[in-house]
């Protein structure tokens, strides 16, 4: 097993927009219509809480989307595939909740497109572990951190080390490997803390998902009140 030092390859790692929209475009369905188990789960904390505006990275096709929307929050959704966008929109049209629903296409390596403290909440199933290096999630925590309100809410799932991938495939930098031409970055609870600076950890759960099983956490962090932007 490689020891996670290795310098990441920009070139290969931008190459991934390429991937996953071939992949929307191919598989309108690729990860079916039914939610999340853990935007299920979200939605019971956020609705406990009484989170309603919710910004989502990297919605891809929407299944997780849409369950909130018709859970009744309202939804920015935020993704870089083109395609899926594209196919976001399509539907929110006509789901008859374009209300609800806002799409956008953005790269979360760049700043995100949103004033300070604004949303209630931010959710995003499997982004922080996608083809991103460790210094563009350290800027895409502080920018979730700005856009969140004090006492905002940011749950996000990412696989872990422990996963049956990890350490397998081709090594593409830090803890990154591409299996099955996807790239993963896979995560510590160190890292998890490292990337919640200005914030606090609520809790780091352990769950399984899908095929190998998948082994992931699912992260709760709340932004400080009195929290400096």
């Amino acid at each position: 097993m490689n020891d996670g030092t290795s310098l990441p390859q920009k070139a290969v790692l931008d190459g991934q927009r390429t991937h996953w929209d071939t992949n929307f475009s191919q598989k309108p369905e690729m990860f079916g219509g039914a939610p999340s188990a853990s935007a299920v789960k979200a939605a019971e904390l956020f609705k406990k809480e009484g989170k309603n505006n919710l910004l989502e990275l990297g919605g891809g096709q929407g299944r997780d989307t849409f369950f909130f929307a018709r859970e009744g929050f309202k939804v920015t959704v935020l993704d870089y595939s083109q395609s899926a966008v594209e196919a976001l929109r399509s539907k929110t049209e006509a789901s008859g909740l374009a209300d609800r629903i806002t799409a956008l296409r953005h790269d979360v390596r760049e700043p995100l497109p949103f004033d300070a403290d604004i949303f209630d909440a931010c959710y995003s199933h499997m982004l922080f572990c996608m083809a991103l290096t460790t210094a563009e999630l350290e800027r895409l925590s502080d920018e979730v951190r700005r856009v969140l309100k004090p006492g905002g809410l940011n749950v996000y799932t990412v696989r872990h080390t422990g996963d049956a991938h990890y350490g397998t495939g081709i090594h593409r930098g830090e803890d990154m490997y591409e299996v099955g031409g996807f790239i993963v970055h896979f995560f510590s609870k160190e890292k998890v803390r490292q990337l919640a600076r200005g914030c606090e950890v609520v809790s780091i759960e352990e769950f399984e998902e899908g095929g190998l099983p998948r082994k992931l956490f699912r992260v709760t962090i709340r932004k400080k009140t009195g929290e400096p932007v």
